[in-house]
């Protein structure tokens, strides 16, 4: 072992040493600090709704195994493992970080539209099975903090699959921490906080296709840049996935669980739910077969990956908008997403830009399609009602939105880098991360 190693591996073993004690002391302060968790009155709630939100907060957590697939099956067969953990490790580091804080700084007493109180819920005090009046009168509040929960779970999980095969893990995690308390958390709350600035102009986004996925979608543009080329990428090798079924395997279970990303966020068992619940459907189900079409059109085979990552954009283009247009503009969404990210995916190619899967030009790209189309079709202040002021706002959030969410994202990785080297070294990457992170291998001895 070189002293390069023995001194990384010291600063490695302290910093989980640290982790550690601060886990433990987080256990014991919850386990004995006085809290108070206000109980609802009997028959309080409709049961309907009760079951239909339990149901969907798990089905948008199992978004996070089928997003484990997707992106392990995209990637080479030396970094599955390290991909897949990736998604894993946010429930639990997310979980954790929304119990303590996060979840009050989305949706605490608001500060002036900018962010929420971190004392409103601090160790999810004041947080019980009684409504709040404001946030979601017709529910538990810790039914929708759960639900809202899964949603923070995943956009650190999206980010990943920019800066794969080349960043070291505890440098993620540690990001991952940053991102979601000081990016994400404060645009929960502008765009889905009563108070926030955002809700009060009038911005629409049902479901995230603002919070989670241009978010998510920037952050990763600025994670490519920040972490640099692959050094496979440099040397002009192609990319060439592992493991189409896994892809496959994810998309389904992605598609599944977006019903519950999306009809779920209508927060009851209602009509807008039905609608959501739709509209999600034919969005993918356009967006699948124009991705395969355009395949054709460039001459290429129709591909199984193709139609995967084009379903999974019509779902993303499809969530700010699902509860708020009819199945029309639905088609149109998903259609008109899957063509704009072709073309962004292929532009992309041409560059030396190492988004590794994609996250931008499908995850980015596919929002802004999808905010921008939900304030032309919007069934009530839409642009074809004859009404440009929804649009006018939505176009001025998502410049400022981008510009925060890219800017402090770039800046996160950099303050992060000089806390803890974000990349791992040639040699490591040639290894593979499975290996090098984690000292495991889903290749079969010979």
């Amino acid at each position: 072992m070189t002293l390069e190693n023995i001194v990384t591996s010291n600063r490695k073993q302290r910093l989980a040493t640290l982790c550690l004690a601060l886990l433990l002391i987080l256990a014991l302060t919850a386990a004995l600090l006085p809290q108070n968790h206000p109980e609802a009155k009997p028959n309080a709630f409709v049961a309907a709704d009760l079951a239909w939100m339990l149901t969907a907060s798990g089905l948008v957590l199992f978004m996070v195994p089928g997003l484990a697939f997707f992106y392990g099956g995209m990637v080479s067969k030396r970094n599955v493992i390290s991909t897949m953990l990736q998604s894993f490790i946010a429930l639990g580091v997310i979980s954790l970080l929304w119990y303590v804080v996060g979840f009050s700084l989305a949706f605490g007493d608001s500060l002036g539209g900018i962010i929420g109180n971190p004392l409103t819920f601090l160790l999810f005090n004041n947080v019980g099975t009684a409504p709040h009046p404001r946030l979601a009168p017709n529910l538990p509040l810790v039914l929708y903090a759960a639900f809202q929960l899964k949603f923070a779970i995943i956009t650190p999980a999206l980010i990943s699959g920019a800066f794969a095969e080349r960043i070291r893990f505890w440098g993620y995690l540690l990001f991952m921490c940053l991102f979601s308390l000081l990016i994400y958390c404060p645009l929960a709350h502008w765009t889905w906080h009563p108070d926030g600035f955002l809700f009060k102009w009038g911005v629409l986004d049902f479901a995230g296709g603002t919070v989670v996925h241009i978010s998510a979608g920037f952050a990763a543009l600025a994670g490519a840049l920040a972490l640099g080329r692959r050094e496979t990428h440099k040397a002009g090798h192609q990319h060439i996935p592992v493991n189409i079924p896994f892809v496959l395997l994810g998309t389904g279970l992605l598609w599944f669980g977006w019903f519950g990303f999306n009809a779920g966020s209508a927060l009851a068992a209602n009509t807008v739910a039905v609608q959501a619940f739709f509209t999600t459907h034919m969005a993918s189900a356009a967006a699948m077969l124009t991705w395969m079409l355009i395949e054709a059109v460039r001459g290429q085979r129709p591909s199984a990956a193709g139609a995967a990552i084009g379903a999974v954009v019509g779902l993303v283009a499809i969530t700010p908008a699902a509860g708020y247009v009819s199945y029309g503009p639905a088609l149109f969404i998903g259609v008109s997403a899957a063509a704009v990210s072709a073309w962004a995916v292929a532009l992309k190619n041409r560059t030396t830009l190492d988004d590794t899967l994609d996250v931008f030009p499908c995850h980015g790209v596919g929002g802004i399609v999808g905010m921008i189309l939900t304030a032309v079709f919007a069934q009530q202040g839409g642009l074809i009602t004859g009404s440009t002021t929804l649009l006018l706002h939505h176009l001025g959030a998502l410049v400022f939105i981008s510009a925060f969410t890219f800017g402090g994202s770039f800046l996160l990785y950099k303050f992060t880098n000089l806390l803890i080297p974000i990349r791992v070294n040639a040699r490591h990457e040639a290894d593979g991360l499975d290996v090098s992170q984690h000292g495991e291998t889903m290749l079969v001895a010979a």
